[in-house]
């Protein structure tokens, strides 16, 4: 069976050569998702209430060049747009989608959201005031891009609860993922050096993610621990081990108090902030950023989670985010996986989308 044939009370497949395990479909009574080549502004915003703390803010991570997925964006846009500025799950965009989600924990004003120059004709039309963006002149990793934002942030406001959210993943329902969020928010805000890590409890053994190893359980807190260390995309007998042991899925969303944050990255990656510092120092004010490229044209990629994260592990906090279905949507076959699940069957560009022409990733099998 293929793709194209799929649909409620069928089993889809997914893995590599060494690891798969099935994913029902289940019929829902929804509308087919509905899917827009054209990018535009969407009107609609889901705003926090005012007497959210006004010492909450929001980093969005809308940077990085989306090559994993090239093919299928290519394929659903007719271009080379990274797949946060595709509409790949209904008619918003990832970035946009992710801008709402955000609205609902935050003020407006109090987002900022990271960007890069040479996407500059996918998100020009995307992003408003009263959100300040921070465009990067080309891709160095995801620590420039947080550590400038965190910077920006700490002169706008000393005393900021930030929450750093991805741009290009997918959370359902929308309300348990805004739930999880608060009370990430609720904890960091009691507890001053620590990080909070959301993590999803995962499927499989899966060899594509990132994984949280847990240490003890924090008391008075349900599902909330401390962090014993990281595994980014294990070999297979590794992820094994780490499902079996009740590790989760690294969500890639970070929430704590911005001098706490920077306290972490002064201790790691000093040569990085020091080399963001002095432009970030005069740019305060603006609603949009640029970084010259002298600022990054000597400094190396550099990741955040491998730097940053993995050297401070004392200070960091896992919450377990259950009842909440997540997908980073880093290959075509995630994509398709998440529209089958939601929905019940696939779109019409996605009927279309062509087998691969090597052994097939992903296998249908009859439930």
């Amino acid at each position: 069976m293929r793709f194209q044939d799929l649909a409620p009370g069928h089993s889809l497949r997914i893995g590599n050569r060494q690891n798969s395990w099935s994913v029902s479909v289940k019929a829902r009574p929804l509308e087919s998702a509905r899917h827009s080549p054209r990018i535009g502004h969407i009107s609609t915003h889901y705003s926090a209430s005012a007497d959210q703390s006004p010492h909450r803010w929001g980093l969005l991570l809308a940077g990085g060049d989306g090559l994993r997925l090239k093919e299928l964006t290519r394929w659903v846009c007719g271009d080379d747009r990274p797949k946060q500025f595709c509409a790949l799950l209904d008619h918003r965009t990832l970035l946009e989608t992710t801008r709402q989600r955000a609205e609902r924990s935050l003020l407006a004003d109090h987002i900022v959201v990271a960007l890069t120059r040479t996407h500059e004709a996918y998100y020009r039309n995307l992003i408003n005031p009263p959100a300040t963006t921070i465009i990067q002149p080309f891709n160095r990793g995801t620590a420039p891009a947080i550590l400038y934002g965190l910077m920006h942030i700490a002169r706008q406001d000393p005393d900021a609860v930030v929450s750093i959210l991805p741009s290009d993943h997918y959370f359902w329902p929308e309300t348990g993922f805004t739930s999880g969020l608060e009370k990430a928010l609720k904890i960091a805000e009691q507890r001053p050096d620590s990080i909070v890590l959301l993590g999803a409890p995962p499927k499989g053994p899966e060899v594509e993610y990132g994984w949280i190893e847990l240490a003890e359980a924090v008391a008075n807190h349900s599902g909330l621990y401390r962090v014993q260390g990281f595994r980014e995309k294990p070999p297979q007998p590794v992820a094994e081990a780490l499902f079996k042991s009740g590790c989760l899925w690294n969500m890639f969303v970070m929430v704590g108090r911005v001098r706490t944050f920077l306290e972490i990255a002064s201790e790691t990656v000093r040569e990085v902030l020091s080399a963001l510092e002095p432009h970030a120092a005069t740019a305060t004010g603006e609603s949009e950023i640029e970084i010259p490229d002298s600022v990054y044209e000597n400094l190396a990629s550099v990741d955040f989670s491998r730097r940053v994260l993995s050297s401070n592990t004392g200070r960091l906090l896992a919450l377990r985010l259950d009842n909440v279905e997540w997908n980073d949507l880093g290959d075509p076959y995630r994509v398709l996986v998440t529209l089958v699940e939601r929905d019940g069957e696939l779109p019409s560009w996605a009927k279309l989308w062509p087998e691969p022409a090597d052994e097939p990733r992903a296998l249908a099998a009859n439930a």
